[in-house]
């Protein structure tokens, strides 16, 4: 229970979801499991005549984890929320990943020192520098 209190970073804190509970509507979720919400009403908000918005992150807390569509709506970009409109897909497309940067799933290029495996072998064409 103390965590809700002070650990901003694993979830939302007992302020922020008495707040929510209190002024804000759930307009969806993405599948990562991060809910959004949009105030009631625009008396609260920043800008004239725009309603706030939040994200409540599944585990950990994390910016990247938002989808690109669900990132326009929070930044106004769309009115529409994607769970009402979703944006179209391109066959192309890849779904969206957060960045794996500094977590143990991160990608590490070939011949990166933490990289898994053996290094490549030299091609032959390097020669070491000799005062």
């Amino acid at each position: 229970m103390l965590d809700k209190v002070f650990l901003w970073w694993s979830g939302a804190t007992l302020g922020t979801l008495f707040t929510i509970g209190k002024r804000g509507r759930l307009v969806g979720s993405d599948e990562f499991g991060n809910k959004y919400y949009e105030d009631r009403t625009a008396k609260n908000s920043y800008d004239a005549g725009r309603k706030r918005r939040w994200v409540i992150y599944k585990g950990y807390a994390d910016a990247s984890k938002i989808p690109p569509d669900w990132h326009g709506w929070m930044h106004y970009i769309y009115d529409t929320p994607p769970s009402e409109q979703p944006l179209p897909r391109k066959a192309w497309e890849l779904p969206h990943m957060p960045n794996m940067s500094g977590t143990p799933l991160a990608r590490f290029p070939t011949g990166s020192l933490n990289a898994e495996g053996e290094r490549q072998a030299s091609t032959g064409d390097y020669e070491a520098w000799k005062p």
